[in-house]
């Protein structure tokens, strides 16, 4: 990497490192990202995260490790609604391999050599009974045995250890309060506890970079009832590998329980989830709750609600005043946020297509509603229409508003630079100062904090 791309890449992540200080994480890491080349990065990754102030609980699996183990013991398991049946010499095999797999995992991030990102430092791993499990019992005349789901989280204990920077280190064998050693699902240990703690984010890994559209590129985000989709054509062409799969049933309950945002990454893209977590584009797939904000395309019955926003800024004099016959002809170039109803920001994209640049145009943020960053959002929402037709720049004039524009990466232009149809028109008694952005230099844009 040359010099310039790793300060590049530095500065660009600092804002991320600021808002994920403090802030709860739950990873989840299957069995088959144990089996991977690149599982001591990920482990090493981890510590990384800790170092950077992140509050962590790492929730390991062992299927692949558990079905080898078992098959080399001359055991098979039995299956039922996908769910191991774990009777008494399953257990004694699967317990032995889930503590050294714990062991093992304990040591990783306890290596404080000069070539691991805890160089120098001291990480306190704590494992312990967090999760108290209960036997699911018999169902459909199957009886699970030793399976079980979790009754009950220690929430407190578990906080008191991240409070004093600690990994949380949490395997699929959970005691009971009778005695007994039960086998969970890492998802739902997972998937509870990230509930149960309030966790910002819960974070998985699967074979490909997160769940593929058509084109076999990462979609950068997936709705609770669009992850829901997805699974209903599990057996399709374009359904998700199984360990996404399972990660994107146990994220459709997290968001829809209160966790904010759910990642999942390639175990196999050395340096994955820090990419994902510390770049502007990520590198996987987001699964987000419904918002209560709906970013639209614009439509006629909207130039009421855009005018209300216009009109304030026209007469400010940050805007250039449209009428209202004007604005009719031209909604279709504009995108709008709704809330509850209410049009609460806009944007314009003017095409000049012979040039293959754009007009970004009439950014207005309700006053209430202007603590949160729409008009960034709204600019990464141009940028993509504008890529999608094939875009290379885009530019903006204004008179108010210049650091904003350089903050988002606009640069500094002329009025030679505008497309012809532009220039003839410019105003050089308002004397609007002249920004580009190039859009081939960036990467892809999507929401990520």
């Amino acid at each position: 990497m040359r010099t310039t791309e790793l300060v590049d890449g530095f500065r660009q992540s600092t804002p991320y490192v600021n808002a994920h200080r403090g802030k709860t994480f739950v990873v989840m890491l299957g069995g088959e990202a144990v089996d991977q080349p690149g599982y001591r990065s990920i482990i090493n990754d981890v510590a990384l995260l800790t170092s950077l102030g992140i509050k962590i609980v790492l929730v390991f699996g062992a299927r692949p490790q558990f079905d080898t183990a078992l098959a080399n013991a001359g055991i098979h398991s039995e299956f039922h609604n996908q769910i191991r049946v774990t009777d008494g010499d399953s257990l004694q095999i699967i317990k032995q391999v889930s503590g050294a797999m714990q062991l093992d995992i304990t040591a990783m991030l306890s290596m404080s050599l000069s070539s691991t990102p805890m160089s120098g430092t001291s990480l306190n791993v704590v494992s312990g009974n967090f999760v108290i499990a209960q036997p699911i019992g018999i169902d459909e005349g199957v009886d699970y045995h030793h399976s079980g789901r979790v009754r009950r989280i220690d929430v407190e204990g578990i906080r008191h250890q991240l409070d004093n920077n600690s990994i949380v280190l949490l395997g699929p064998i959970s005691a009971s309060v009778t005695g007994e050693s039960f086998n969970l699902t890492a998802e739902e240990i997972a998937t509870q506890v990230a509930l149960r703690l309030d966790a910002d984010k819960m974070l998985g890994f699967c074979h490909e970079a997160g769940i593929l559209d058509e084109h076999g590129e990462a979609v950068a985000e997936l709705m609770p009832n669009e992850a829901e989709k997805l699974l209903a054509t599990e057996h399709g062409g374009n359904s998700p590998c199984k360990s996404a799969a399972v990660f994107l049933h146990a994220a459709i309950d997290a968001c829809r329980g209160g966790v904010h945002r759910c990642h999942l990454v390639s175990y196999r893209e050395d340096g994955a989830l820090l990419q994902e977590l510390f770049s502007l584009d990520g590198i996987g797939t987001q699964i987000a709750p419904q918002s209560s904000e709906q970013l639209r395309s614009a439509t006629i019955s909207d130039i009421n609600g855009v005018l209300n926003l216009l009109r304030p800024l026209e007469e400010q004099g940050y805007l250039v005043r449209r009428s209202r016959e004007q604005l009719e002809m031209e909604i279709e170039q504009f995108t709008v946020i709704e809330r509850d109803g209410v049009i609460i920001a806009c944007a314009a994209l003017y095409p000049f297509p012979e040039e293959q640049v754009g007009e970004f145009a009439s950014l207005a943020v309700h006053p209430q509603y202007r603590d949160a960053d729409r008009g960034s959002f709204l600019l990464r929402s141009v940028i993509n229409k504008a890529r999608r037709k094939g875009y290379r720049a885009l530019f903006a004039l204004t008179t108010r508003s210049i650091h904003w524009f350089l903050e988002q990466g606009f640069d500094c232009a002329s009025i030679e630079d505008l497309p012809a149809k532009k220039k003839s028109l410019y105003n050089y008694q308002r004397r609007s100062k002249v920004l580009k952005l190039d859009l081939t230099r960036l990467p892809k844009n999507r929401e990520r904090v």
